[in-house]
Formats: C-alpha cells, structure tokens, sequence
C-alpha cells in the first residue's frame, strides 16, 4: 500500500524533471519576455526570469550571467523584477539592509554570549562564596585542632623526658 502512494508521488516529480517539461526558457508552453513589452509590467513580472524596463516599457529575459543588469540594458532605478512597485535598486538596498541587520544581530548575540561565559567564570556567585567560606573556616579549625594535638604530645613527651632541648636539638645518645 505504501509502495503505490510513493509510486503516485514520485511520477509527477520525475515529469518535472523531464527536459522540456519544466518553465524554463527553452519551455514552449511559456512565452518570451519580449512577447510582454509595451504592455503592463504586472503582465511581464508573471514570469520570474523577466526584467521589466519602466522608460522604456520593455520586458526582457533577466541577464543571468551577471548578477545585476547592466546600465545599457536598464538602469537600476528603471528596472523591476519580482515586483512592480519596488525598482531594482531599493531592492538591493532593502536586500542587504535586512541581511546586514541579521549578521549585526548574530554578531551581538555571540558577542554577549560569550562576555556573559566570560563574566560568569571571573565573579563567583553567592554559593560559590559561601562554599568557599565554609571550606575555608574548615581549613583553619583542622589547624587549630593539628596545634593543639602537637602542644598535647609535646607536653606528654616533656613529662617522660622525650622532649628534647630546644637549644641543643643534636646532642650525643648516651648509653648508660
């Protein structure tokens, strides 16, 4: 069952993929943009691969091998293609002013992404501070108790006579 349904999708896309059976210029059942001049530039824009002239009134095929027309075909401000109330020009304007606010946009969010990484790792946050006081007084109650435990075995060693002289640390073993 599910073999027939990719069967009945797949054949419209492979007559699509027919030569001849597209919209392109070769396409007989599409006419010439020069078919569309002296009339409306509603009329010419309905085919994609037009370019509509306004001084002159003209439709022509879109120069595809450079990216803008030229100014001998049609200068910028003359020319519309997609749309009629738009010329050439502020369509590229409008074009790159959008695609320069999103990379701006991008730029500032990586930006303060990685100032706000930054700032996170240089100030510690309350936790972070409090832990570091409690390990801290930890650290200095284990020294406090290490002395007092070194002051008890040194009085232990000075009752029993082990405790040796603090001026003469290095006196000769004397066997008796």
């Amino acid at each position: 069952m599910d073999a027939v349904r990719l069967c009945a999708l797949w054949l419209p896309g492979l007559t699509l993929l027919r030569p001849g059976s597209g919209t392109g210029p070769g396409d007989p059942t599409v006419p010439a943009c020069s078919n569309f001049s002296f009339k409306s530039c509603e009329e010419c824009l309905k085919n994609v691969s037009c370019l509509w002239c306004n001084t002159k009134n003209t439709c022509m095929d879109y120069p595809v091998r450079s990216i803008l027309p030229s100014s001998s075909l049609c200068p910028l401000y003359n020319a519309r293609w997609g749309v009629c109330w738009m010329n050439f020009e502020a369509f590229i304007i409008a074009i790159a002013v959008i695609a320069g606010l999103i990379l701006l946009s991008i730029a500032v969010c990586c930006c303060y992404c990685c100032y706000c990484k930054r700032r996170s790792r240089g100030i510690p946050d309350e936790e972070e501070e409090r832990l570091a006081r409690d390990r801290e007084e930890r650290r200095m109650q284990s020294l406090q108790r290490k002395h007092e435990r070194k002051m008890k075995q040194d009085e232990i060693r000075k009752k029993y006579g082990l405790l040796q002289d603090s001026d003469h640390p290095y006196s000769r073993f004397e066997n008796e």
